[in-house]
């Protein structure tokens, strides 16, 4: 009975996650600017991959399978945000502008 709940579990938690990254794949392709997309991409993408590792580690019965995907998700969580954030400074500094849709909030 058990395992049964946490087939279907894993189950929805995989396809929530495939729903994620489905729409960060669609804010790829549809949003207008550098900035807008990696905002789409960390954090849709981060969102559907964490869950993805998440039912991983509920449909697995070894301990060790849990703590790797939940290493997993911890490092996705560090990470994306991080990585996302340098991309974007560095599109800043050289010289990527906006869309004239996007407001930019100078703090000169």
């Amino acid at each position: 009975m058990m395992a049964e709940f946490a087939q279907y579990l894993a189950a929805f938690l995989v396809l929530a996650g495939a729903g994620f990254s489905l729409i960060a794949a669609i804010g790829v392709l549809r949003l207008p600017d550098l900035y807008t997309r990696l905002h789409a991409a960390s954090k849709a993408g981060a969102i559907g991959a964490g869950l993805v590792f998440l039912a991983v580690a509920v449909v697995s019965l070894d301990g060790a399978v849990v703590l790797r995907a939940l290493l997993g998700i911890v490092f996705l969580l560090l990470s994306t945000p991080v990585s996302a954030h340098l991309l974007a400074r560095a599109a800043f500094r050289s010289g990527e502008e906006p869309t004239k849709a996007t407001t930019v909030d100078d703090l000169k």
